[in-house]
């Protein structure tokens, strides 16, 4: 067993692989010294322990640092074992069995939103967002919860004309402009809500997941059977405080951080 002096030296090692996990390129010792306030002796014994197991990567010709294999590696690893569906199921389940509705967990593929996880309450519904299942981000309130916390040139590189605005019920953002302005709204609200947007009859109420990184990786959904004429303006406030604290439960447990309104 090690000691516990061996703990800051492998803080200070996560620190250096997050840093290098957060640069689009190699960054150089000095940068990683000056970012976390490490001497420069340390830094350079750090790196060269993290290049000889593979987990960084030196490029001598430029005097830079990167990821190595084995931290792809490590990575593939996680991936594999579904980690976010895991540890979202038991938080559906509990959900989905007190709010009496449709549980989701869904995340944001291209300009779609693809369901991984899907809980009923304990009398069944019959819905179309089932697993495996993607739909138009812009229309669901899975995908605008995720939309809201992303950059406006993200968005729009999603949805770069009005044709990428697919149509179901009539109901819904048409237009960039309209969309912009729904996702103003619902990031300062807290959540999203769709009413009739994707299938008639039918409404939900969604929340973001976040990474370390305060980026939104995934929502939590409920859905539920919901009629009116036209859109009545609800926001389902009290369901969206149950979905808020199950996503903040899931941010948490993947070690989330949550983005500011």
């Amino acid at each position: 067993m090690g000691s516990s002096s061996d703990v800051p030296a492998l803080r200070r090692g996560l620190a250096v692989l997050r840093l290098l996990a957060g640069r689009p390129g190699p960054v150089s010792a000095a940068s990683v010294a000056r970012e976390l306030n490490l001497p420069r002796s340390t830094t350079y014994h750090l790196l060269s322990e993290l290049t000889e197991a593979g987990f960084a990567t030196h490029f001598p010709e430029e005097k830079r640092y990167g990821l190595g294999v084995a931290s792809f590696e490590l990575g593939s690893a996680y991936l594999r074992h579904d980690p976010l569906e895991r540890l979202a199921r038991p938080l559906l389940r509990k959900l989905a069995d007190r709010m009496e509705k449709v549980a989701h967990l869904g995340v944001l593929h291209g300009a779609e939103a693809l369901y991984l996880v899907r809980e009923q309450p304990r009398q069944p519904q019959t819905i179309v967002s089932d697993v495996g299942v993607r739909l138009p981000a812009h229309l669901t309130a899975s995908g605008r919860a995720m939309l809201a916390h992303v950059s406006p040139a993200q968005v729009r590189a999603l949805f770069p004309s009005v044709a990428s605005f697919v149509d179901r019920t009539g109901r819904g953002p048409h237009n960039l402009p309209a969309l912009r302005r729904l996702l103003t709204i619902e990031r300062r609200q807290g959540w999203a809500v769709e009413d009739g947007f994707v299938t008639v009859g039918f409404a939900s109420v969604a929340a973001p997941v976040f990474d370390h990184g305060e980026r939104p990786i995934a929502a939590i959904t409920l859905t539920f059977r919901h009629v009116c004429d036209t859109p009545c303006g609800q926001t389902w406030p009290e369901l969206a405080k149950e979905v808020r604290k199950a996503a903040e439960e899931l941010t948490a447990r993947i070690g989330g951080h949550a983005a500011a309104p």
